[in-house]
């Protein structure tokens, strides 16, 4: 089966992600594509002319607090709870692939 599936390659997308696939799982993710492209496809056919957007399926509405100054936390409590620290600074893992 072709990893080609309406101009998305399941593969590539897999690379992208850095997801390693097998060749069965590219064939049954494919297979998978196909079905929700279908879908779309047919929630395309539908009338929504008259249906108003909407960013929610319920109204949402923000709920502010005025900005008090509070006390902090003391630095150097901080930095004895840190599991790792340098230079007064949290050290945290690096998370960038080069």
């Amino acid at each position: 089966m072709s990893e080609e599936n309406n101009g998305i390659d399941v593969g590539y997308v897999a690379k992208l992600a850095c997801i390693d696939l097998t060749e069965e799982e590219k064939d049954l993710f494919h297979g998978q594509l196909d079905q929700v492209l279908h879908y779309v496809e047919q929630l395309n056919e539908l009338d929504v002319s008259d249906v108003e957007p909407t960013a929610h399926a319920i109204p949402v509405f923000n709920v502010f607090r005025k900005d008090e100054v509070g006390t902090s936390l003391n630095h150097q409590d901080v930095m004895a709870n840190a599991p790792s620290a340098a230079d007064g600074h949290i050290r945290v893992p690096k998370i960038i692939d080069q």
